[in-house]
């Protein structure tokens, strides 16, 4: 398949992790979302899993959430051409999310959709095995929770668009995150 061209904008907001947690975690309401999907329970990156995420996320006092929004020039797209898009996306934010977790000891949230890291029905968990791949896989803030249609409309202004009749809405969305401690005073400016 051809890479289909895209226009891409990024933008990015700051917020505490209390707020976050407050205002945008349903995690009754999203656990039910991610239990009727086929990848609960059978991948590393997917709930239910073995610590209790509002404590794990309550170590970081501060969340850097980050959207991406894809706009596709070529409509009427079948909706199997969405992880085509994502993808590439996906790889880039990844990647930057992972070096900023390093570099400010915090946890990524960057998973959109599946896990790429293992091919698709090999994952490690369906046996009972240790993930393969730790120091790669994030949860999604799907799957801590988060209803991130929510958190793109109220935070970043862009309403979350769904395919109809097989194909792809005009834009995709990707929302991820880093949770991390800020420090508690702001660094001083040089300038006098």
């Amino acid at each position: 398949m051809a890479m289909k061209e895209y226009d891409k904008e990024e933008l990015t907001q700051t917020i505490s992790t209390e707020e976050l947690i407050h205002h945008f975690r349903n995690e009754e309401e999203v656990s039910g979302y991610c239990r009727k999907c086929e990848n609960f329970g059978r991948s590393w990156g997917c709930p239910p899993f073995d610590f209790d995420v509002e404590d794990r996320l309550k170590q970081y006092n501060e969340v850097l959430l980050v959207a991406t929004k894809i706009t596709l020039k070529e409509q009427g797209l079948p909706l199997n051409a969405a992880q085509e898009l994502i993808l590439p996306e996906r790889r880039r934010i990844d990647k930057r999310l992972l070096e900023l977790e390093k570099e400010h000891s915090g946890l990524a949230c960057s998973y959109v959709g599946k896990c790429y890291y293992c091919a698709e029905e090999s994952c490690s968990r369906v046996c009972g095995l240790p993930c393969r791949h730790p120091h790669l896989v994030r949860p999604s803030l799907e799957a801590y929770g988060f209803d991130v249609a929510l958190i793109s409309q109220e935070l970043f202004g862009i309403k979350l668009r769904w395919g109809k009749d097989g194909l792809l809405p005009e834009y995709l969305v990707i929302v991820c995150a880093i949770f991390y401690n800020a420090p508690e005073t702001p660094p001083h400016s040089t300038n006098s």
